[in-house]
């Protein structure tokens, strides 16, 4: 991963690269303005396509659905979503987001899940349980729907002895379940 080529941050732990993201993401919050989440946002189901594994040789299409609620813990939006790639792996996933808006049209949602992982004829990733860390940054348009673009990291954190990882790069669009009130 990135981290390990800039020298800079050094963790083998999955959950602890999402903290240390979302720590200084929010020590910039005075500087750029940045604002956790809007009042009142509504639940969404997300639809993503994409890539599987982009940066190795077990590259293929990427699909997920997933469920953003409406309600709030710790200010973090909990979600759950299902991924499919076109090589019949399957990721069952659940875990919370934390939404950062920049002004009322841009939103970065750092976010963490774990989830239930079966390869398919796809990529092996060491074994069932499986973390996952990435972030969307969306376009929110005046209906509350989003346009995002989404960068995922899956692995175990070297919970089994093979921990191989892999990235997907995938397009988003949430449909709101209900408007703000």
């Amino acid at each position: 991963m990135f981290y390990h080529h800039l020298g800079i941050l050094r963790l083998k732990n999955t959950l602890g690269r999402f903290i240390v993201i979302t720590i200084i993401t929010a020590a910039l919050f005075p500087i750029y303005n940045i604002q956790l989440t809007q009042a009142a946002e509504p639940e969404y189901f997300t639809f993503s396509a994409g890539v599987y594994d982009i940066n190795d040789d077990k590259t293929a299409g990427d699909f997920r659905a997933e469920y953003r609620s409406d309600i709030r813990i710790w200010k973090m939006v909990p979600f759950v979503g299902l991924m499919g790639s076109t090589d019949n792996a399957v990721y069952a996933y659940a875990g919370l987001g934390l939404e950062l808006f920049f002004g009322s049209k841009i939103v970065l949602t750092p976010n963490a899940a774990f989830g239930a992982y079966e390869d398919g004829d796809g990529k092996d990733l060491g074994g069932i349980l499986e973390f996952r860390t990435g972030a969307e940054l969306a376009w929110r348009s005046d209906d509350y729907s989003r346009l995002g673009i989404a960068f995922h990291h899956i692995s175990n954190a070297s919970i089994y002895d093979s921990n191989p990882g892999t990235e997907m790069l995938v397009l988003s669009y949430s449909v709101p379940f209900t408007r703000s009130k």
